[in-house]
């Protein structure tokens, strides 16, 4: 009977023994984990980190690169520990500037940072689409439906007269004649408005001409005069004197421009369709004096 009391009581101490120490281990691993789970306190630094900033890590490969954008192409491992210090200094130094400025949320309220932040965000979508390479067939799609923007820029070099009134009709008869224009400015009271100085860029003289009178002056063969066009300051007549409209050009010669203007509309309809896609997740509430 007696032996039996005696390996009862061996088994219950054995079993207290290793109860404790599977808790001592259990205690052990649960410790670990907590700290050095992520976003918790520890005090080692990884092996993939050369500091850590209030628990934000400074990475090894983004120190790796500081230095050579400090040094240059000196190879980093001949670096001296002063040199190598100083980068590491700076980086802690920027992130310290960082974490203070989240906790004064200096984003909210400085135009500068606000505006970064945006042109952050836009330049990682538009990286992403500009990574994507469009096909071919895609371009020449786009070609052709753009293809009126695809053209050298024409010239003009043309001359802007102005008459009285009176004079107009008589000066259109007598320029359309082929009269030459000094001739028929003397005899008819006119003068160049001074609008067009010799040859222009279709786009220039659309500026200096105005929408409406560079639409008659394109037109317009050489030796050609346009109807009389009523002005503030009298009767225009735009004689032209040599004229090179735009020539379309092909597909391969505008190749370059159709891959930039694609991808830059691509970027636009992402970047709006993203716009749209934070709007519906986000509250925005605008005020009653505003609302359409």
């Amino acid at each position: 009977m007696s032996k039996i009391t005696d390996a009862s009581q061996v088994s219950l101490a054995r079993s207290l023994i290793l109860s404790g120490v599977a808790a001592v281990i259990g205690l052990g691993l649960a410790g670990y984990a907590l700290f050095t789970a992520k976003g918790t306190t520890t005090l080692v630094v990884p092996p993939e980190d050369v500091a850590l900033v209030n628990q934000q890590p400074v990475a090894r490969s983004d120190f790796d690169l500081q230095l050579r954008a400090v040094y240059g192409a000196v190879d980093i491992n001949q670096l001296s520990a002063a040199q190598r210090q100083k980068v590491l200094d700076s980086m802690i130094r920027e992130e310290l500037f960082v974490q203070r400025g989240k906790e004064l949320d200096v984003a909210s309220v400085d135009t500068d940072v606000r505006s970064a932040m945006v042109a952050a965000v836009e330049a990682g979508i538009a990286a992403d689409v500009m990574a994507s390479q469009p096909t071919k067939e895609k371009l020449m799609a786009y070609y052709e439906a753009h293809k009126e923007t695809y053209s050298n820029e024409g010239t003009m070099t043309a001359r802007d007269l102005v008459f009285p009134a009176a004079n107009a009709a008589a000066a259109h008869d007598a320029l359309a004649s082929g009269q030459a224009p000094d001739a028929v400015n003397a005899k008819f009271a006119g003068k160049d408005s001074g609008r067009l100085n010799g040859e222009d860029f279709y786009f220039a003289a659309k500026i200096h001409l105005g929408d409406a009178t560079f639409a008659a002056a394109r037109a317009l063969a050489p030796k050609a005069v346009s109807a009389p066009i009523p002005g503030p300051d009298g009767v225009h007549l735009i004689y032209m004197v040599a004229n090179k409209p735009p020539v379309a050009l092909t597909f391969d010669e505008a190749y370059a421009r159709v891959r930039g203007d694609y991808q830059k509309d691509a970027v636009n309809r992402v970047q709006a369709s993203d716009e749209g896609f934070f709007r519906k997740r986000a509250n925005v509430l605008i005020a009653k004096d505003f609302k359409q």
